[in-house]
């Protein structure tokens, strides 16, 4: 029972030398396929190193480019060299100069004597693949690919939408079914030479010259006329990431790939010095008769892909963030947004945060600056205070703001009178809980000591950003907790309100209120607002609130805490 290597080298050769090596003392004859594009300096050095082993062979060259036919005339002209040559080879085993054999190479010879008429080759039909990542799947096979993808993308690009514009297909030679496959594979030399001595195979080969990546197809294709013995599984370990790309193992992937029990993986990093000194030392190991199981460690893999593309909620790293709605979450935990509050309540932010025991700031997007929780300049992740640096991007300041303080809940003000550039990212925020008065911007105004022409013209601005940012809560496409009341239907019963958003920011230990906020003085605020529509301005958001100011009468006297009986 002999294996024969065939290898693939393009670039690293000391560490192929390596690996080369190890496959001859093992006992496997190897041939090896240079790429012609490699200098001829370089190469025949790297034939001197290897001439003085003599089951080491140097086959034919081929210019070779990813996803042409000069893959599969290379692997063709060395598996020829390796029939002819080695007639006591059973097996032929395709590999790359990165491959790294994983276990004994007795192991190997040992489990593919128990099988051997069996052929280790990835090969399922188009519609069976899953991981056809950013490519063309049937179409690979009914298209002409005359361009390289990598080099002419332009010319790829055109020739294929043409092809569509036209309605061109080729035809498929007679008896042919396409499979796709990993082009890592390991056939029986009956099957291998059937296929390289068939008479059709200058129809074949005329065909799978213009295929997609013929080397994911061709031999997957042809294995399945000469051989009902096919196991559609490769004994090289190979993983891509969610583009497509494989993935390359370093040092720290020894545990992983040895818990594997694959016989060859791919890619290896030509300095994992600890994986090559690992896996190429000769030792007097026990056999393993283990089967390789690569889905053993296809959990990693997959928590691994997960993490690239969707990362942790609210973080925005740098493989996801030039892409909208790639985040993972918009924001990576619950706050609460209070708009109207610190308008209608003497020091609102201190009674809630000893209501709820979360840390309350002001208003995070006022014009000045940043108003953080007990006035810090700086704050968690050196979030700044300065309006400039945050309004260079608002919404990352936010998300940023969210991230930092992970654990404990963020509760602040927001109105009319801030940047609403954040507005929309809050109101399509899962995590976002915004309780609005509507109409409380006004409070200000009407205790501040400008002249009513400037009252006016300030409080019709407002009124109508305000309108604007009711609306897109108001939207369809809104995914925040959003309460809304006007400020006339809660000035009437506050505890009720407050007693629902307390409960909805979820304290440790709920409770019924047992103290108010203490409310502004109200007193005239009703025939302000009259004023106002008199003087041709309609304050509509406030609700209704009578010309005879009954209800800011209600409020002339301070608000004392007070019991609500169940």
């Amino acid at each position: 029972m002999t294996v024969g290597v065939v290898m693939l080298v393009h670039n690293a050769f000391d560490r192929a030398e390596q690996v080369a090596r190890h496959w001859s003392a093992g006992g496997c004859p190897v041939v090896i396929h240079v790429d012609r594009k490699v200098p001829q300096p370089a190469y025949q050095a790297f034939v001197k190193a290897l001439s003085k082993l003599d089951n080491v062979r140097f086959s034919k060259r081929h210019r070779c480019e990813w996803g042409t036919w000069s893959l599969v005339a290379a692997s063709q002209t060395a598996s020829e060299q390796m029939l002819a040559e080695f007639p006591d080879v059973t097996h032929v085993y395709l590999a790359s100069g990165s491959c790294l054999p994983l276990r004994p190479i007795e192991e190997l010879q040992r489990y593919l004597a128990d099988r051997p008429h069996t052929n280790f080759i990835e090969s399922v039909t188009t519609e069976d693949v899953p991981w056809t990542v950013g490519g063309l799947s049937l179409e690979r096979f009914t298209l002409r690919f005359p361009f390289s993808w990598k080099k002419q993308r332009k010319l790829f690009d055109s020739y294929v939408r043409l092809q569509r514009r036209f309605g061109y297909r080729r035809r498929v030679p007679q008896g042919l079914e396409p499979h796709l496959g990993s082009q890592w594979w390991c056939l029986t030399r009956q099957t291998l030479s059937a296929i390289l001595e068939d008479p059709d195979r200058a129809v074949y080969e005329r065909y799978f010259k213009r295929v997609w990546i013929p080397d994911e197809s061709y031999y997957q294709t042809l294995v399945r006329l000469y051989s009902n013995m096919v196991e559609s599984r490769s004994l090289t370990l190979s993983k891509f990431d969610f583009q497509g790309k494989p993935h390359i193992f370093y040092d720290d992937h020894l545990q992983l790939l040895r818990r594997s029990n694959c016989f060859v993986a791919r890619k290896i990093w030509p300095r994992a010095n600890r994986l090559y000194d690992a896996f190429l030392a000769t030792g007097e190991d026990a056999p393993s008769l283990a089967e390789p199981n690569p889905g053993k460690i296809d959990r990693i893999f997959a928590k691994a892909v997960e993490r690239r593309t969707r990362g942790r909620a609210g973080l925005y790293m740098q493989s996801r963030f030039p892409n909208p709605d790639w985040e993972n979450g918009k924001t990576c935990a619950p706050f609460s947004v209070f708009e109207g509050f610190a308008d209608l309540f003497d020091d609102f932010e201190g009674w809630l945060g000893k209501m709820v025991g979360a840390r309350v700031h002001g208003p995070l997007f006022a014009p000045g600056r940043v108003h953080f929780s007990s006035r810090q300049r700086i704050y968690a992740g050196a979030l700044s205070d300065s309006a400039a640096l945050r309004d260079y991007n608002p919404v990352a300041f936010l998300t940023n703001l969210i991230w930092n303080t992970r654990g404990e809940r963020q509760c602040f003000q927001f109105g009319p009178r801030d940047n609403q550039e954040p507005a929309w990212f809050m109101a399509t925020d899962s995590n976002a809980q915004i309780s609005v008065i509507t109409g409380a911007w006004a409070v200000p105004l009407f205790h501040s000591n400008l002249n009513f022409k400037d009252i006016r013209r300030e409080a019709a601005r407002l009124q109508k950003i305000e309108a604007e940012h009711l609306h897109v809560l108001r939207s369809p496409h809104t995914k925040a907790r959003v309460r809304i009341w006007s400020m006339a239907d809660f000035v009437e019963s506050p505890m009720e309100p407050l007693q629902t958003i307390i409960d909805e920011i979820g304290v440790r230990h709920p409770r019924r209120l047992t103290e108010a906020p203490r409310m502004v003085d109200l007193q005239g605020f009703g025939h302000f607002l009259q004023n106002l529509k008199n003087q041709g301005m309609q304050p509509h958001l406030m609700g209704d609130f009578p010309a005879s100011d009954r209800q800011g009468q209600a409020q002339a006297s301070p608000r004392k805490p007070y019991l609500v009986k169940k």
